[in-house]
């Protein structure tokens, strides 16, 4: 019999063993990316206090329900940045959640980078 490899327990088990390695501070938040197969959503969270500190997501009302894609990608990285240095924000920690560094989460970390933030 063949069975099918969940690839979400196995992505779990990768955000766990990275977690275990980075962590959130006042100084230096942490930007971590969640992506499914229409959307991605981006948070900068300080693990100290266990508060989210700016959100963003390609489910707003601005993308107009394109998610999926690099190029959305790409966007919300440069809106998170914006509204983490609006936050006073400009130093991050980046966890890619398990995620391959690859696609539409590199491309995230590259709008996230071109909008100012440092990591």
């Amino acid at each position: 019999m063949v069975t099918k490899k969940d690839l979400n327990k196995q992505r779990k088990k990768r955000h766990k063993r990275v977690r275990a390695n980075i962590s959130g501070t006042v100084a230096k938040p942490r930007l971590c990316v969640y992506r499914s197969l229409s959307h991605i959503s981006a948070q900068v969270i300080d693990d100290v206090a266990g508060k989210t500190l700016c959100a963003a997501t390609t489910q707003e009302a601005s993308f107009g329900g394109q998610g999926g894609n690099k190029t959305a990608a790409r966007e919300l990285g440069k809106l998170i940045g914006e509204r983490a240095l609006k936050a006073g924000i400009t130093e991050i920690v980046f966890d890619r959640g398990g995620y391959i560094y690859h696609g539409r989460v590199a491309e995230l970390a590259d709008g996230a980078r071109e909008a100012g933030l440092k990591f």
